[in-house]
């Protein structure tokens, strides 16, 4: 009976072992003798996909298709599924490779040196970040010597990003992450996403039919790339995407890079060069055409992605010149300046790769992609603020907004409510896609109610689990000040020079423009200054805005829109920068920028005669306001006579309360009042 049952057993493992072997299938006559015409077809597709997956370099997108046509008549060949889950890992769709790769495994152990490592790879881009360790682990080296060392060192390159993925997945940031829809993205891949500060203008990169060119890249078979542009309508949605066309899109690719906070100027990367970098105007309601940065920025090397501080005055960006401290690194240069970009150093750059940078317009916090830091496979998006002269050690965003692919070109809303990327992902309208994601801030957690619920069937009270109060979602520390400059008479929209000026330190931080055919101008100002915002433009008095901002102020937006009023006698302007102590006409150094403006008006106008006047809201009494107002307009007159401007053109007047502008049954309306101005008495 044992001999018997022995006998059995061996003969199970003969059939097993025969089944084994028999399970890959090779592409023959002996296999598929009955079916010579689809076999004689398969045999054409595999040929033509090895010509793509052996060229040089490899075409592993132009070879799949191609094995995926072949798979379907033959599923169980191991030499096919292992090239085409090769291929996969180098696709956008990099986690389709696992299936394949499994398959080519279980039909052939033996089946390549190196499927280990490629298990790994399928693996770990499949977050199976356990089971992908252990296949690293199982992955031999080559034999050449050189060649095991580099591999070992990126075999545990690996293992550390699979640990980095398993602890970043085990506390996931709360965010939803959305496709934006079909009126941005298509069938083809977009990508690249910029938006202005206050999300209302969205540009990107795609390879549609719709090119300017209408020609395919012949190194990928795809169309060339091209600009698009889409505005959010009053009902909050996306227009349809338009291309911008020339001067901005050419034949080549065109590809966007960064947008100024106010939308108002636009980098581009071109081919020239190795790689450059560009930089377009918005004129009106047209892309100016794309201007080169300079050798200050560009160089014989590749310079890939940028983005402008808010002040616009600086650039920080991303070359793999020589004396990096890795693959790709970032600098930081002063546009206008003469120096030299300065590295970033090895806070933020690491010996792998860095990419997609990105300011947002709090002036402080940078977004960027690497290789390296805690990593959990390809680019990350990290995040790092600049704080006490230094830049904060990088944060990742974490799970589910990093994946173990690459995850770059990340931008955010200036509120920080909103980030944009493209990513491959299975709701997907084609290829890669621009997804938004809404961050949702810290969870609520559960607490115990202070009062015991008592129940008439239990003895012991019973503690009641309530949610704890709302956890406020973190907004960034800037104001975004926005509106329309417009003609006071007409009505109708000007470009004018939109300066912000630090008060404090009687600076000129940085100076914009509306838009030439709407008029609309965004500003950002980061907290912790006290702005004077003044608009200015040939032909008009100046006027002035004051927006001080406490350190730690939370985000907020206000709409101004701004009349301008031509030089006419009787006209009259406030001028919301003249700032005394309380209670006093004392004028403080704040006023000086404001004062200086003033003088200048004057000296550049030798005609022009001015009244200067207090005004004050009706707290207190009559009398006293009064005086108090005229005394502080009598104090405007004497910095301006002292600086040279003739007596005989100035007067003074105080008001007190006679003349409001707004209520005073408000705060605001009271603000509003208390204020000093001028009016055009001769010119």
């Amino acid at each position: 009976m044992y001999t018997l049952l022995r006998l059995l057993f061996l003969l199970g493992t003969l059939l097993w072992a025969v089944c084994a072997n028999a399970q890959n299938v090779e592409f023959s006559k002996d296999q598929f003798g009955s079916s010579k015409d689809g076999l004689k077809e398969a045999q054409r597709e595999i040929k033509e996909g090895d010509g793509w997956y052996d060229s040089d370099p490899p075409r592993y997108e132009q070879a799949l298709p191609h094995y995926l046509n072949a798979q379907k008549f033959n599923p169980n060949n191991a030499r096919l599924n292992l090239r085409i889950g090769n291929s996969y890992l180098h696709s956008g769709f990099k986690p389709r490779a696992l299936t394949y790769l499994q398959k080519a495994y279980q039909l052939n152990p033996d089946v390549d040196p190196n499927i280990h490592y490629y298990l790994g790879r399928g693996l770990q881009l499949n977050a199976k970040w356990n089971e992908a360790i252990a296949e690293y682990k199982a992955a031999t080296p080559a034999t050449n010597p050189k060649n095991a060392a580099a591999q070992v060192a990126a075999i545990r390159r690996k293992i550390t990003e699979c640990e980095n993925g398993r602890k970043l997945m085990a506390a996931p940031m709360r965010a939803f992450i959305d496709n934006v829809g079909p009126a941005i993205n298509s069938p083809y891949a977009e990508y690249g996403p910029v938006i202005s500060a206050d999300e209302s203008v969205i540009l990107f990169t795609s390879r549609r039919d719709n090119s300017t060119g209408k020609q395919r890249d012949p190194e990928t078979g795809g169309f060339f790339e091209d600009i698009y542009q889409s505005t959010r309508t009053s009902k909050g949605e996306w227009s349809a995407a338009r291309n911008l066309g020339a001067p901005v899109n050419t034949d080549g690719h065109d590809a966007t890079v960064g947008l100024a906070p106010d939308g108002q100027r636009m980098l581009v990367y071109s081919e020239d060069n190795g790689g450059d970098l560009d930089e377009a105007d918005l004129r009106g309601a047209a892309w100016r055409k794309p201007q080169k940065m300079g050798n200050r920025i560009n160089s014989k090397y590749h310079e890939s992605s940028a983005a402008y501080t808010p002040d616009g005055r600086t650039l920080y960006f991303v070359t793999d010149k020589e004396g990096g401290l890795g693959n790709r690194d970032i600098y930081r240069i002063q546009i206008e300046g003469r120096g030299p970009a300065v590295n970033l150093g090895p806070t933020i750059n690491t010996p792998y790769g860095e990419e997609g940078v990105f300011l947002h317009p709090d002036g402080k916090t940078m977004y960027f992609s690497s290789e390296g830091h805690d990593s959990m496979g390809g680019y990350d998006i990290f995040k790092s603020v600049f704080e006490n002269g230094k830049w904060s050690a990088p944060e990742n965003l974490g799970w589910p907004i990093n994946t173990p692919d690459d995850d770059v070109f990340f931008v955010i809303s200036a509120s920080g409510r909103h980030g944009y990327y493209s990513s491959f992902r299975d709701d997907g309208l084609g290829s890669k896609d621009i997804y938004q994601i809404t961050f949702l801030g810290a969870a609520k957690q559960p607490v115990l109610s202070q009062e015991d619920q008592l129940l008439a069937s239990r003895i012991q009270p019973v503690k009641e689990t309530q949610l704890a109060p709302p956890v406020p979602i973190a907004t960034a520390q800037v104001t975004i000040l926005k509106g329309v400059v417009t003609d006071e008479a007409s009505k109708q929209p000007l470009e004018a020079t939109i300066d912000v000026v630090d008060n404090s330190r009687n600076e000129l931080i940085a100076s914009f423009r509306s838009n030439a055919q709407s008029g609309r101008y965004l500003v950002s100002l980061p907290s912790g200054v006290n702005y004077g915002i003044v608009v200015r433009q040939e032909g008009y008095l100046f006027h002035s805005e004051n927006f001080d901002v406490p350190a730690g102020a939370a985000y907020s937006e206000v709409v101004k829109d701004i009349a301008l009023k031509k030089l006419d006698v009787g006209v009259k302007v406030v001028l919301n920068n003249i700032f005394f102590d309380f209670d006093k006409a004392t004028l403080r150094k704040e006023s000086t920028a404001e004062l200086e403006r003033l003088q200048k008006l004057l000296v550049e106008t030798p005609a022009l005669r001015l009244e200067i006047s207090g005004h004050t809201d009706n707290v207190g009494k009559g009398e006293y306001n009064k005086d108090l107002s005229l005394r502080r307009a009598k104090a405007v007159v004497d910095y301006l006579v002292a600086k040279g401007t003739d007596k005989a053109r100035l007067t003074f007047a105080g008001y007190g309360d006679a003349q409001p502008v707004a209520p005073n049954t408000t705060k605001g309306g009271r603000q509003l009042n208390r204020r000093t101005e001028f009016k055009v008495t001769g010119k």
